[in-house]
C-alpha cells in the first residue's frame, strides 16, 4: 500500500495511526496539495489528503472512507485489537468523534494553523506562499481553549474517548492533537485529564513515527516526544 500524507496533517496522521495500530505496512510519499500534481489528481480529483492506494492500486480518498476501509478489511479480523466497537450506538458515538476531531478541529484550528505556521513556509509566493496571516491565526487560537475544555472533560467522564476500550476515538484525537502539540498552542496545565489521557495514547507503538517527524522550519516544543510531560 501507498498512503499519499502530509506529516502535519490530522487527517494523514490518523490513518497512519490506523495502519500502524493493525499492523499494515504502507508506503509514506509526502504530498504538497497546492503543488496540484497530475499524478496526484488522477488519484483523487478533489486533491485533498490522504489517499491510501490499496489493494490493485485503487485509490481510497480521505480518512472516513479509509478509515471504515481498513476496519472493514483489517478491523474485522483483529477481534480484541478493533478500533470499532462490536455495538451500533457505541459505534455511533466512535464516529461522532472522529468527526469532531478530524472535521471540526481541523476546520475551527488547525487548517488556519498548520497553513500559516507551517505550510506558508514551503509555499511559492505565487501559489500562497509568505508572512503568516496574523488574524487567522488568532482566530484559530481562539478556538483550541473551547476544544481543549471539551478534550478535558472527556478524558475526565471515561477510560478512553469513545469506547470501553481504545478506538478509532482516540486515533483521531491523539492525530489532531499531536499536531497541536508539535506546534505548542496547548497549554496542558488548563487540561490535566486531557494530559493524562494523551500520555497513555502517545505511548502506543503506533505513535512512535508521528513522534519521530519533523518539519523544515519549525521545530517541536521539548516536550514532543516525552511520553511523561
Amino acid at each position: 500500500m501507498i498512503l499519499h500524507h502530509q506529516p502535519m496533517s490530522a487527517p494523514s496522521r490518523f490513518v497512519r495511526l490506523l495502519l500502524a495500530e493493525y499492523g499494515v505496512s504502507a508506503e509514506l510519499r509526502e504530498e504538497r496539495p497546492w503543488e496540484r500534481r497530475a499524478e496526484f489528481l488522477a488519484l483523487n480529483p478533489a486533491g485533498t489528503l490522504p489517499v491510501l492506494v490499496a489493494e490493485a492500486g485503487v485509490p481510497v480518498c480521505g480518512a472516513h472512507p479509509i478509515a471504515e476501509y481498513l476496519d472493514e478489511t483489517r478491523g474485522v479480523m483483529a477481534r480484541d485489537r478493533r478500533l470499532m466497537p462490536e455495538y451500533p450506538l457505541e459505534r455511533a458515538e466512535v464516529r461522532r468523534l472522529v468527526d469532531w476531531f478530524i472535521l471540526k478541529l481541523e476546520s475551527d484550528v488547525l487548517r488556519a494553523l498548520v497553513r500559516e505556521r507551517i505550510d506558508k513556509l514551503h509555499m511559492p509566493a505565487d501559489r500562497g506562499g509568505g508572512a503568516p496571516d496574523s488574524g487567522a491565526m488568532r482566530a484559530a487560537r481562539a478556538n483550541v481553549r473551547q476544544h481543549l475544555r471539551y478534550l478535558n472533560w472527556l478524558a475526565g467522564t471515561r477510560d478512553w474517548l469513545g469506547a470501553k476500550s481504545v478506538s478509532a476515538a482516540d486515533m483521531a484525537a491523539g492525530a489532531a492533537v499531536s499536531v497541536l502539540d508539535y506546534m505548542g498552542e496547548i497549554d496542558w496545565n488548563e487540561a490535566p485529564q486531557a494530559r493524562d489521557w494523551y500520555s497513555r495514547v502517545k505511548s502506543r507503538p503506533a505513535f512512535r513515527p508521528l513522534l519521530g517527524d519533523r518539519v523544515r522550519g519549525l521545530t517541536p516544543v521539548s516536550h514532543y516526544a516525552d511520553l511523561d510531560f
